[in-house]
């Protein structure tokens, strides 16, 4: 049997559409990355499975959060990442 060493885009959607990731994940993760010389602070937001669910800069307003079940928690949030610290992953609990 043969392993090819690369999928078709056929073969790459097949699979692509057998991953089910939730709407909203009952639990959520958070980390803040550090940037380097030009390229700045960044977000990401993780769900349950640590599969990336957001990433926006760190020094952005928040907005668009009702689409990762975070509509009204701007303030909280912004708080959480003003005190978070870099590379510590954290579930988000808000």
């Amino acid at each position: 049997m043969s392993i090819p060493l690369f999928l078709t885009e056929e073969e790459r959607a097949k699979q692509l559409s057998s991953v089910k990731i939730s709407d909203k994940p009952d639990k959520m993760y958070i980390i803040k990355i550090k940037g380097k010389a030009k390229i700045p602070d960044y977000i990401q937001l993780r769900n349950e499975d640590f599969v990336l669910v957001a990433y926006f800069r760190a020094d952005r307003e928040l907005k668009n959060l009702e689409k990762y079940g975070l509509a009204g928690k701007e303030e909280m949030l912004a708080k959480l990442i003003a005190e978070l610290p870099f590379g510590k992953l954290q579930l988000l609990d808000l």
